[in-house]
This record gives structure tokens, C-alpha cells and sequence, in this order.
């Protein structure tokens, strides 16, 4: 039987990321890059403040006690983050995008893709707990 603080946890982290999804979602790399620009553009700490996912996974490392597939939800958090401050500069800021970077971040999104996270991390969730 699956313990009443996993489901809250894997519910509170869908429901972040649920947030999260509905806030970055695009056709495209590139939409959802110009979604986030704006937020990061006012400030660089509001940008932060709306990626709850990755404040859920610093405290579900503690919480776990240091559990291998919590560390690896904070791993993979903390790359998507620091990815998307890196697109974020090369695009908007240093303005150097080479045509195949273009291609790639203007290309369709299927639908679904957005929504991985949801069916990913909660296994990384149960597992660590």
C-alpha cells in the first residue's frame, strides 16, 4: 500500500509542475524561450521564484535524507534550469544564434512534451521515499 506522505508529495510536485507547464507552454522551443524571457528580463530571481519544481526538490533531498532518486529529481532540475538561463542569454541577450540552433528552437513541439515531467518525476518521488 503506498503511504499517505508519498502521494501528497507526488500530488504537490504535479501540481508545481502542472504550474509550471501551463506558464512555459509553446509551439515551440523558441515560444516557450519567449515565455520565460519574460519573466527573466524584470529579474533574473522572479525567473527563480516561478520554477517551484526545483524549491520542491532541494527540500524533498533533505526530507529523504540525501535518497539517490531524490538527488537525481534535484540533478535534473537544476540542469533544466541553468539550460534554459543559458538559451535565455544566448538568444535574448548575447543575441549569437547559429541557423541550426534556429532551426531547432523553431521547430512544432508535440503536445505531449511539455507534460513528461508529470509522468517522470513522480517515479524518481516514489522511489526516493
Amino acid at each position: 500500500m503506498i503511504n499517505d506522505a508519498i502521494v501528497n508529495y507526488i500530488l504537490l510536485f504535479i501540481i508545481l509542475e502542472i504550474y509550471e507547464v501551463s506558464w512555459q507552454k509553446a509551439p515551440s522551443l523558441m515560444g516557450m524561450l519567449i515565455n520565460m524571457y519574460r519573466y527573466y528580463a524584470k529579474h533574473i530571481v522572479l525567473f527563480l521564484i516561478m520554477q517551484p519544481t526545483f524549491y520542491f526538490a532541494i527540500g524533498f533531498v533533505m526530507i529523504t535524507n540525501y535518497a539517490p532518486s531524490a538527488l537525481i529529481l534535484l540533478f535534473i532540475k537544476t540542469v533544466d534550469i541553468a539550460t534554459k538561463i543559458l538559451l535565455l542569454e544566448q538568444v535574448f541577450i548575447k543575441k549569437e544564434l547559429s541557423h541550426e540552433m534556429s532551426l531547432i528552437l523553431l521547430a512544432p513541439l508535440n503536445s505531449f512534451l511539455p507534460y513528461i515531467g508529470i509522468i517522470f518525476y513522480p517515479v524518481l518521488i516514489y522511489l526516493a521515499v
